[in-house]
């Protein structure tokens, strides 16, 4: 009986992250580009960034109030719990970068539990791994400006005090793990949560229409309600926490790139 009330149910699948063109597209070298609901949210994120500190510093005051004293206790949270203590007093001149990975991915992510909206663009493992990307050039490119091409190279892979007999097999452990693991991670642990965060609130929410029409289980759908509204909370955590984690580990990489010492 139970499994006839809830028949109407439609579980979520891996369609939800397909999206069709919205009208005609340009093909090159094989590749198809188009505009969808994807590309879409990344714009989105990209106008309301512009838009957030536009409207946040085009007029500063020396003592701020509304907006403007928002961003500042963002932007000072990254600098201070981001890039000086992964960093160090040279941390500041990668504030550009940190605080737009920080701010730009948390707007990606809270998308997610945006009504009428509910989708992440980092969800779909493309815009997380251009990311990663960025991240992954810019700490190779601060360590070989540190150190040297062949400089950086030892520094990474050759690390101090191991024994001579270990090098060979140290080597292409560090190198893997240093220069190619790291864009793979960072890519793969922002859009593993993002994707995981839209099936469970997906799951939760069709399963309260579910359970609220089917009568006799509806007042299980009343706990299952609450259940989502708790799970929405923790999305918006989740996506805060995302945007931190990314943004402290790409200081942590270039932290590491400009070290004297491995």
């Amino acid at each position: 009986m139970t499994w006839g009330l809830l028949a109407d149910f439609v579980a979520p699948t891996t369609k939800d992250f397909v999206w069709p063109c919205w009208g005609g597209g340009l093909r090159i070298l094989g590749f198809s580009f188009c505009l969808n609901f994807v590309l879409f949210l990344v714009l989105l994120s990209f106008g309301a960034f512009l838009l957030l500190f536009y409207l946040a510093f085009r007029k500063p005051k020396i003592v701020p109030s509304g907006l403007q004293n928002l961003m500042e206790v963002g932007v000072l949270f990254v600098r201070d719990n981001i890039a000086r203590p992964m960093i160090g007093p040279e941390g500041d001149r990668f504030m550009p970068l940190l605080a737009t990975l920080f701010f730009f991915i948390f707007l990606m992510n809270i998308l997610e539990v945006v009504p009428g909206i509910n989708f992440s663009a980092n969800s779909r493992i493309a815009f997380p791994l251009i990311l990663a990307i960025v991240s992954w050039v810019t700490f190779n490119v601060v360590g070989i400006k540190q150190h040297g091409f062949i400089g950086y190279l030892k520094h990474v892979m050759l690390p101090p005090g191991a024994p001579l007999w270990l090098y060979p097999l140290l080597v292409p452990i560090e190198f893997i793990t240093q220069i190619v693991i790291r864009p793979i991670t960072l890519s793969v642990r922002l859009a593993a949560n993002l994707l995981a965060g839209h099936f469970l609130l997906a799951v939760f929410f069709l399963g309260t229409i579910a359970l609220l029409q089917s009568g006799i289980l509806a007042i299980v759908g009343v706990f299952a309600f609450a259940l989502s509204v708790v799970l929405v909370g923790f999305e918006i955590f989740v996506s805060i926490l995302q945007a931190f984690i990314f943004a402290i580990l790409t200081a942590s990489y270039i932290g590491g790139a400009l070290a004297e010492e491995h």
